[in-house]
């Protein structure tokens, strides 16, 4: 007998009934209220529970506050708000603070009782939602706290007035500055400031400087945006900096010596900070034919920042370090990042190190932690190892030579294991902005990506989940570590996906057991179709944000059961406590977890998910802030360029080999009325037939570019042919004007 049929014997409601007062009830339910509606008791009770996780295991349904269930993919009954924008007209709008989907949080009109406005931006609220079609209305039943959020702009001149213009191009709001409050900033000049009291129902909000940082446009101003933005912590504790000072100059203590291991530091040309060395030699052992002893030696940061101290508090409030073009804001003073932890060639150096046995196949057979004393062979750019593997080597490899052939060995068993276990493949090109050295830009390139990088990237794969494995080892005597997580997508993602797939003429077939070769087939089959790069791109959205946990649940990119991160100590705080998670668990001496930080490790995975988080927006924002000032003085200028989002408001669009992303507006498409597709994402022009989708590439021009927001805008050079088979230059403004005015958009599904 089905589980469906035990359930419908027992007297147990449907699937479908459940899912249907779930969502039809006009208050948040939970379980008890649920079992209530239906007359449930005893036995049927336990049934209903198994029903309900059923339900939420596979999207159908999602636990909000309270033990309360709603619809996946919805807003909950009940929802805690953060005000994003009020209108000049006093209209206020809000979205979740929790919003845990693909794409942007949904926004939500926020009704209040008095006709006076008390929101303002910032504000958090607790509200009743309604929803209305693919709209929402926010009641509030209670206001919060207000988590002071200050906002980062431009002083400007607005006839008598004094505006802020927001520097954060996803915050559409806009700010007004009383004269009174200008804090001396002049017009032009980059500030921070703070939301103030709302003060009038109608008009814009007030806001007061309380920073000025000078010129928006001077050398490392972008990233200076982006530090302030996302409250980056940049200046380091007068204990801190004298407990690094101390530290990076104490003895290294009583280590296993291994300096007669040539370990070889590889990294990319400009690194400041070096966490990792590695080495290989084939194993001896004639029971493991063909196999290899392999090493990963990584800065020993657990033995120099003690647990609990000033150091250590300003490391965890970092979580990791913010790389940016133009400088780094280290999660170490640089006594340590770059010094006294960085395993450079020059000197004797303390490491952690893990010493594996692989098999041919790369499976690791064994592995062992120790505490040693490592001298480096030498320290080369990934550009001149594989120059040297090649066959051109240079006076500074060619001594090395052995090492590296070793180490190309060693990864030849690694990569038959990574094959063997076929995880994700995805490699997608990554954007660097070339600096002079007054600070402005040179050039914008795709970095280069050689097989030096998938040799280190392989070394430090099998590293971390020998250390998680050893971590699980010990987890029965209370031993317990902070792992890496990554999840599978979740069904809406994988719907949303083949759906669009399915609009390119693409198959892709779900099974029971979604695993990462079915993304690797279709990235193969489309490998060299024109929307490859956009498959790409929309296979790394449907997958999940990996984070930070206490429970070893596995890696699902990556194919693994147990994985952590151990081999970056020097810039992130996950592998620092690793590091310590190991050193209690062997006893290998001092700087391991003490209780107290086991009694706090899921906060702090939690915490250091966030960091994470902020960096990567941060790292790139400013990225786009760079791409927007190096075309800033190219305006009027046509680039090829490719679609790479479709909305009902106009065409996101990248251009190819620069990336600088903008939009079209569709209110510059001329007057013809568009049809929105959602599931095929394209637009659809009703009378040539004119279409635009994901991946399409066409001439755009350049309108305009703003360095401070990062934002760029731009137009058509023509209108693509449609079925009529006519193609149209650009529209005229008197054209655009009406479309403006119109807003000639259907929806389709």
């Amino acid at each position: 007998m089905t589980r469906l049929a035990k359930r419908q014997e027992a007297g147990l409601p449907t699937r479908e009934e459940v899912l249907a007062f779930i969502k039809d009830s006009p208050v948040a339910v939970g379980k008890r209220e649920i079992a209530r509606a239906f007359g449930l008791s005893g036995a049927e009770k336990i049934g209903l529970k198994s029903l309900l996780k059923d339900l939420e295991v596979e999207g159908e349904i999602e636990r909000a506050a309270g033990r309360t269930y709603h619809v996946g993919g919805q807003l909950p009954k009940v929802a805690v708000l953060k005000i994003t924008k009020v209108t000049a007209d006093g209209d206020v709008f809000g979205e979740p603070e929790v919003w845990e989907h693909p794409g942007k949080p949904p926004q939500v009109k926020v009704i209040e009782r008095n006709r006076r406005s008390t929101l303002g931006v910032g504000d958090r609220c607790v509200a009743r939602i309604e929803t209305r079609g693919d709209r929402f209305r926010g009641h509030p039943l209670k206001k919060l706290e207000r988590r002071i959020e200050n906002v980062l702009g431009v002083v400007r001149k607005a006839g008598r007035e004094w505006r802020l213009e927001v520097a954060d191009k996803r915050l559409r709001a806009e700010f007004i500055i009383p004269p009174d409050q200008l804090n001396e900033a002049e017009s032009g000049e980059l500030v921070l400031a703070e939301p103030m009291g709302r003060g009038r129902p109608m008009g814009l909000q007030a806001v007061k400087v309380i920073e000025r940082l000078g010129d928006p446009f001077a050398p490392k101003s972008f990233s200076l945006i982006a530090i302030h933005q996302k409250g980056i912590p940049t200046e380091f504790t007068d204990a801190a900096l004298a407990q690094a000072e101390a530290s990076s100059r104490q003895p290294l203590g009583e280590r296993e010596d291994l300096r007669h291991i040539p370990f070889l530091v590889i990294d990319p040309v400009d690194a400041r900070d070096h966490d990792d060395a590695i080495w290989a030699e084939p194993d001896e052992d004639p029971k493991n034919k063909d196999g290899w002893t392999l090493g990963v030696a990584i800065a020993d940061v657990s033995y120099f920042v003690q647990p609990g101290s000033a150091l250590d508090h300003d490391a965890r409030e970092r979580g990791n370090s913010v790389y940016f073009p133009d400088r780094v804001v280290p999660m170490l003073p640089h006594a340590l990042s770059s010094d006294a932890c960085s395993l450079t060639s020059d000197a004797d150096k303390a490491a952690l190190v893990c010493l594996m046995k692989v098999d041919d196949k790369g499976r690791i057979k064994s592995w062992r932690f120790t505490r040693a004393l490592i001298r480096c062979a030498a320290n080369l750019a990934y550009e001149q190892a594989q120059a040297a593997i090649d066959g051109s080597a240079d006076d500074h490899t060619a001594p090395h030579l052995k090492g590296l052939w070793n180490l190309w060995g060693g990864w030849g068993a690694l990569k038959a294991a990574r094959d063997y276990r076929e995880p994700l493949d995805l490699d997608l090109p990554e954007k660097r902005v070339i600096l002079d050295d007054q600070g402005k830009i040179v050039e914008i390139k795709v970095r280069e990506r050689f097989d030096a990088h998938r040799v280190i990237e392989d070394y430090m794969i099998a590293a971390n989940v020998a250390a998680a494995k050893e971590l699980e080892s010990h987890a029965a005597t209370g031993v317990t570590g902070v792992y890496r997580i990554h999840e599978p997508p979740t069904q809406e993602k994988l719907l949303s996906l083949k759906d669009y797939l399915e609009s390119l003429e693409v198959n892709l077939a779900l099974g029971q057991v979604v695993r990462p070769a079915l993304f690797n087939q279709i990235l193969e089959r489309t490998k060299e179709e024109p929307f490859a790069e956009q498959i790409a791109e929309q296979v790394l959205r449907t997958q999940t944000q990996a984070y930070y946990g206490t429970d070893s649940v596995g890696h699902f990119g990556l194919s693994l059961q147990s994985y952590a991160h151990f081999t970056s100590p020097i810039r992130r705080y996950a592998d620092l406590m690793v590091h310590r998670g190991l050193v209690r668990a062997l006893g290998l001496g001092e700087g391991g977890l003490t209780d107290e930080q086991v009694a706090h490790l899921s906060a702090t995975a939690e915490h250091i998910s966030m960091t994470e988080r902020r960096a990567m927006e941060a790292e790139r924002d400013t990225v786009d802030r760079y791409i927007a000032a190096y075309l800033s003085e190219r305006i009027g200028e046509v680039f090829p360029g490719r679609i790479s989002g479709v909305a009902k408001f106009g065409l996101f669009v990248t251009i190819e080999g620069l990336g600088g992303d903008g939009l079209i507006p569709i209110s510059t498409l001329g007057e013809e009325r568009f049809t929105f597709d959602e599931g095929g994402r394209r637009l659809e022009g009703d009378w040539t037939g004119a279409s635009f989708s994901l991946g399409q590439r066409l001439p755009i021009r350049l309108v305009e570019a703003n360095p401070v927001t990062g934002g760029m805008r731009f137009e058509l050079v023509e209108m693509p042919e449609g079925e009529d088979g006519a193609g149209r230059s650009r529209p005229s403004p008197r054209s655009r004007k009406v479309k403006r005015n119109g807003g000639r958009v259907r929806r389709r599904g």
